[in-house]
């Protein structure tokens, strides 16, 4: 399994985080043509450059936009998310990262969700930003997420709300809805962005992980400061023992509208299930029933049954601690005559034993082309990968 880990001794923002995954080996194109696929209503160019942060080498990006004040609702960048042509998972996963700012928003100025008005968030970059931290964890084949605890300092920043306290309130909110770790810092100057802190409170774990290094990304801030303002990535491979952490939730569903499966099965996937499946099943007095079945890891145990019982009919809920064991992944972008389309690599012993392109890529291609979906299959299956 492909993980990293984001050290982020000196702060994270969201263009950090970008310009890391670049430095990591994100082609720039990819990242380009993702962003082009939000339909966002201004052009947006990326422009990667390397500089120097003191001593050291680093990647810096730069987000070209047109200069705008233009603030969005939550249910604005929603729709720009639906009316996308990125993967489900992509859009997905992007909107549990701005319904999280917006929680965080909404509870630090005393509003609802729904009126709370995106500022700094909400502007261009900062969609490019989030939307393209999940873009570059898909293309990477990142399956995993961990990081370092963050810096906090003091003093003051200025926003659209006038000045506000170090680490900014809505920052502060969404470390503590993710129960994250801080660190004191003696910078008087803001080292983590809500955007930076909120791509992390959704996507990562705050620990270390044991790991192969096998890439690494360095990312710079915009920042000077009495040491180097970067934030690396630390991309490797998990140890190909047993896991340990992954825990398999079931429960046994006698009583529920079986049109219900389908909505709990989404929700149950975008709030970081690695897989889901229902059975059908017999209960006492030949009651026929469905046993929904549930494998996630452990940190994510208690929000994945809380789900459940939200969610369903059911009363309880049986955990089993699990090992599982898994082939090394990766992804390889291949040119068909239809199109580009991505190709998950499963890899044995640095051996790559088998190839399947991406289904979401696939329909993608079927519908711009107007053939039928085996015949995508076909051609990407009639390409050899090394």
């Amino acid at each position: 399994m492909k993980i990293a880990y984001a050290d982020c001794f000196s702060g994270i923002s969201g263009d950090m985080f970008l310009a890391a995954l670049l430095d990591a080996g994100l082609p720039l194109d990819v990242l380009q043509d993702g962003i082009e696929k939000l339909n966002l209503p201004e052009k947006v160019n990326l422009r990667l450059i390397e500089t120097r942060k003191g001593a050291l080498r680093a990647s810096m990006l730069e987000v070209v936009v047109p200069h705008s004040h233009h603030h969005r609702h939550l249910s604005d960048i929603l729709d720009i998310l639906s009316a996308s042509q990125l993967s489900e998972h992509v859009r997905q996963t992007t909107a549990r990262i701005f319904n999280l700012l917006a929680e965080a928003e909404a509870r630090v100025h005393g509003e609802s969700v729904e009126q709370i008005h995106f500022h700094e968030v909400g502007a261009l970059d900062s969609i490019v930003d989030v939307t393209g931290a999940v873009i570059g964890m898909e293309a990477l084949g990142i399956e995993r997420l961990y990081a370092s605890p963050l810096p906090y300092g003091s003093g003051t920043v200025s926003s659209e709300h006038g000045t506000l306290p170090l680490p900014a309130p809505a920052t502060l909110e969404v470390l503590r809805l993710a129960q994250a770790p801080l660190t004191p810092s003696p910078a008087q100057v803001e080292l983590v962005t809500p955007t930076g802190a909120a791509i992390l409170a959704t996507l990562a774990t705050f620990e270390r992980p044991n790991l192969t290094v096998t890439g690494l990304g360095v990312g710079a801030g915009k920042r000077d400061l009495p040491w180097p303002n970067i934030m690396r990535l630390i991309v490797g491979e998990a140890p190909a023992s047993g896991n340990s952490e992954m825990v398999q939730i079931e429960t046994n569903i006698d009583d529920m509208n079986p049109q219900i499966f389908g909505h709990v099965m989404q929700k149950l996937f975008a709030a970081g299930a690695l897989d889901v499946y229902l059975t059908p099943i017999y209960m006492k007095k030949n009651r026929p029933a469905t046993l929904l079945g549930v494998i996630a890891r452990r940190q994510d145990e208690s929000t994945l049954a809380e789900l459940i019982l939200r969610e369903t009919t059911t009363l309880g809920l049986r955990v089993h601690p699990i090992y599982r064991y898994e082939a090394q992944r990766d992804f390889r972008l291949i040119h068909t005559p239809y199109g580009d389309l991505n190709v998950k690599l499963k890899i044995i012993n640095g051996q790559v034993v088998q190839a399947m392109p991406e289904y979401d890529d696939c329909v993608r291609l079927a519908n711009e082309n107007g053939v039928g979906l085996a015949d995508i299959y076909a051609a990407a299956g009639s390409i050899t990968i090394h």
